[in-house]
């Protein structure tokens, strides 16, 4: 694998996981290991269980409990969470301090940043985490603009309305 570089999937649409998870496979299909780690979004046993028959190459890690996604939580719930995003967050600069794996897919981890359950400081001690030839993905709905100097490449994904769409 070449140099690891930041790349960065947003977008108000769909596709963005989808996205990421295409890249694992292919990633995963030349002999390289992928660490998948889920925030914010409701879990979808289906789609994780599927992801699972992927491993030992491409492994997916769930910290949340609850069903729904975090933007459907109350503020009750949403405290309750914020200890298991965290660990979740930890998990993810233990994976870079250690380099257990070549491609490391946070997904969703935009909304931790607009959401602000991780802090600038905390963005950078992971991004300072990261060895130099591991790759590190982030998906989610807003790019803040301070993301764009930490990135190498930063893809846009939306949806284009057809005629028969509307």
């Amino acid at each position: 694998m070449s140099k690891g570089n930041v790349l960065i999937y947003y977008g108000e649409g769909k596709g963005k996981t989808t996205f990421s998870l295409g890249y694992a496979i292919k990633t995963a299909s030349q002999g390289n290991s992928v660490i998948i780690i889920q925030f914010l979004k409701e879990k979808n046993d289906d789609e994780i269980s599927f992801i699972r028959r992927l491993e030992p190459e491409i492994k997916f890690f769930r910290f949340e409990k609850s069903q729904e996604g975090y933007d459907e939580l109350s503020e009750e719930e949403k405290r309750e969470e914020f200890m298991n995003i965290k660990n979740g967050f930890n998990f993810a600069k233990k994976v870079l301090v250690t380099g257990e794996c070549n491609v490391l897919i946070l997904d969703e981890f935009l909304g931790l940043l607009n959401n602000h359950v991780i802090s600038d400081e905390e963005l950078e001690t992971l991004l300072a985490a990261k060895p130099e030839d591991m790759e590190l993905i982030f998906t989610g709905r807003v790019l803040e603009p301070k993301l764009h100097k930490y990135a190498d490449e930063v893809y846009e994904i939306q949806a284009v309305l057809t005629e028969k769409g509307r």
